[in-house]
């Protein structure tokens, strides 16, 4: 099996070098699964994190200056970011930085004091924010992972709240909700975007579990599917090989090694293509966009579990 992980990650490394050549100075989002042409962001957006993850990850297994060169680039332009009020600066600067050098390191922590003051005691967390539009006072589950190693960097306390706050909104009574948002009268309530069913919600929160340090607790939130719906209240829609992904790395972060290898055998055997290609990743199942693509996250973390795998990189890193 070492063999098969060691070509796939080479195949996947090798289309993140392709990847940057056609992209430029631009971030990659989703490809289109014929063509493999990308579309791009010039700021990141909360994937940009998950791109210069990449190029680090290529960094170390070339070992090449000009990889280097190229992920020291890449994070050095996700900066503005740091001021940003948005929970998913956990996602854009853990991810980010976690396998850079030194430099990227002290990015890491002027984030990490900067996610500290947008922290709210009465809430018990750093609020979704107002970068993306919509309600500033929500608790997602993508604005956990990341979010929460990173808060640990710098106050261990406010990490353990915005995960213990994040679990109790998400896993309380009436199921799953991957959102809740606070009204000062009524406190927390039930919100639509995204809905219960989004393949994301649960990985996104086992993941985030998974960069605890202590938390063991995980409430229905390893899926019963390999690969999971991209909306489990649409069994006739796609799947998310994205979300799999995720959740194959938070089950190897956790010690889940057997759990873990059914998932990536299942990615590897059935949704990578030669030239390094993972497919069937979902964007954005409700407004129809990139339902069945090439995700830059989805990549990253089938990247991180074959370099673990393979003994790149430890789970510990990431």
């Amino acid at each position: 099996m070492t063999v098969l992980y060691g070509r796939a990650l080479a195949a996947v490394l090798g289309r993140v070098a392709a990847t940057r050549a056609a992209t430029g100075e631009r971030f990659p989002l989703f490809a289109e699964p014929d063509t493999g042409r990308w579309t791009t962001t010039g700021r990141g957006s909360w994937t940009g994190g998950f791109w210069a993850g990449l190029l680090w990850l290529r960094a170390r297994h070339t070992g090449a200056a000009y990889d280097r060169d190229a992920a020291r680039d890449v994070t050095e332009r996700l900066t503005d970011w740091v001021v940003a009020d948005t929970a998913t600066r956990g996602l854009v600067f853990w991810y980010g930085t976690a396998l850079g050098d030194e430099r990227a390191g002290r990015l890491r922590e002027r984030a990490a004091r900067a996610c500290l003051e947008a922290y709210d005691p009465e809430l018990g967390l750093v609020p979704w924010g107002s970068a993306f539009g919509g309600p500033r006072l929500l608790a997602r589950v993508d604005g956990v992972p990341g979010m929460v190693p990173l808060l640990a960097t710098v106050d261990a306390e406010a990490a353990e709240s915005h995960l213990g706050t994040h679990l109790r909104l998400c896993c309380g009574e009436g199921g799953f909700r991957p959102a809740s948002r606070f009204d000062a009268g009524a406190g927390w309530s039930a919100y639509a975007e995204p809905p219960p069913g989004w393949s994301r919600g649960r990985a996104w929160l086992l993941l985030a579990v998974a960069g605890a340090a202590g938390r063991a607790d995980m409430p229905g939130l390893i899926p019963e599917r390999l690969i999971p719906l991209a909306d489990e209240d649409r069994p006739d829609g796609p799947v998310d090989t994205s979300a799999a992904a995720i959740t194959a790395w938070a089950l190897l972060k956790l010690g889940r090694r057997e759990q873990a290898e059914a998932v990536l055998g299942e990615l590897v055997r059935v949704h990578l293509t030669d030239d390094g290609r993972l497919l069937d990743g979902c964007y954005d199942l409700g407004e129809g966009v990139a339902v069945r693509h090439e995700v830059v996250w989805g990549t990253f973390f089938l990247a991180c579990v074959l370099a673990a795998m393979t003994g790149l990189i430890d789970p510990r890193e990431v």
